[in-house]
């Protein structure tokens, strides 16, 4: 298979850039990876470590620089948005992604920034680490980690599917999500997590000025539970402002979960706190470990599609809202304004769900195993 992108720009070698550069440059196909930053000891660290081609710092910039086919932003959102106007002023014409926490915002930005022959798709993948910067960048970061994708309702399929193979080629799992619904739903498993981490380390080293020895007895759960407290605070400041009405969403329905919690201690309730107990509990051990597919039981859904705006966002986000995880996608033109899109998908999610769905959205699509029981995929 042919690389997806034969030049790739990546703004910004931090730990994400990096990692994603590093990973970018151990495919047997790797593209040619230029890294361009603020810090020129950054670029000089990324060279050396060999997680990047070429190395150009933000005040040597070169336009020409722009015939690269991919252009990857790995900065905060509102970095994003200043390149995001840079290319639309040079006039760049190739595809753009990001890795921002947050969505809804950079997603608008592109669309008035960047020149109409430019495809942006926003990107954020669901990895990371306490520590930061190019030096502990890990080509493996991104290994069975879920990837998120927003497609618009103007992006391209072909693009989509190239973007698509780049990120599954170092071994994310992709999940197609409509902005605004990437930034509820990361407001609730990331952006709060964080908040109460560092509110739980807060608490811990105001009873230790107190005179406690809190912060001494403080044991293994207690460390699992706070290390993202560990992050950059600039970073995080920046993320939550981003996602501000988001996270305070979320910041008041913890904050009612603990109430709840309070009142049934205050009351002595334990039938009550230990219903509330066992149903966290539950949940918490339904959460898959990292997942291999089966690969015998793979299986393509056919769609074939016309020249409807919005199809590709459609079809990839009802795949999300069924659990299936889409492992390659590929599209067959058979006249200008018609195409077959031909969708692999492990055995996770509820295929049959993802059929219906599809269906009632006007397309018809075909679901058949990848190959013969018993035989090979």
């Amino acid at each position: 298979m042919s690389a997806a992108f034969e030049h790739v720009i990546v703004v910004g070698v931090g730990l994400v850039g990096g990692s994603l550069a590093a990973a970018l440059r151990t495919l047997p196909d790797a593209p040619r990876v230029t890294g361009i930053d603020r810090d020129e000891s950054a670029l000089a660290l990324a060279l050396e470590m060999g997680v990047i081609d070429d190395a150009v710092p933000v005040e040597g910039f070169d336009p020409a620089l722009l015939t690269a086919d991919l252009v990857v932003l790995a900065t905060p959102a509102a970095v994003a948005s200043e390149w995001l106007e840079m290319l639309g002023e040079v006039g760049y014409a190739g595809v753009v992604t990001d890795v921002a926490s947050t969505k809804a915002d950079v997603v608008a930005d592109a669309a008035r920034l960047l020149d109409p022959r430019a495809t942006f798709i926003g990107g954020h993948p669901m990895a990371g680490s306490e520590r930061s910067g190019v030096a502990a960048a890990d080509p493996e970061l991104f290994r069975g980690a879920y990837y998120v994708l927003t497609p618009a309702g103007d992006t391209d399929a072909d693009v989509y599917g190239r973007l698509h193979r780049l990120v599954t080629s170092i071994g994310a799992r992709v999940i197609s999500l409509e902005a605004s619904a990437h930034d509820e739903a990361v407001a609730a498993i990331s952006h709060v997590p964080h908040v109460a981490a560092s509110a739980l380390t807060n608490m811990a080293s105001e009873r230790a000025r107190a005179g406690s020895d809190v912060l001494r007895l403080a044991a293994g759960g207690f460390k699992d539970m706070t290390r993202i407290a560990a992050g950059s605070p600039d970073l995080w400041t920046g993320i939550c402002l981003d996602n501000g009405d988001a996270v305070v969403r979320g910041l008041d329905e913890l904050g009612a979960q603990l109430a709840e919690f309070a009142a049934l201690v205050r009351a002595s309730d334990r039938a009550g706190m230990r219903t509330w107990l066992a149903r966290a509990a539950e949940v918490r051990r339904s959460l898959p470990a990292q997942w291999v597919p089966a690969s015998e039981r793979l299986r393509e859904l056919t769609v074939p599609m016309t020249d409807r705006p919005g199809a590709i966002s459609a079809i990839t986000q009802a795949a999300a809202r069924a659990g299936c995880n889409v492992e390659d996608i590929g599209i067959d033109h058979v006249t200008e304004d018609t195409a077959v899109l031909h969708l692999l998908l492990t055995d996770e999610g509820d295929a049959d769900a993802l059929v219906a769905a599809l269906t009632a959205d006007g397309f018809e699509p075909v679901l058949e195993p990848l190959a013969p029981e018993g035989g090979g995929a």
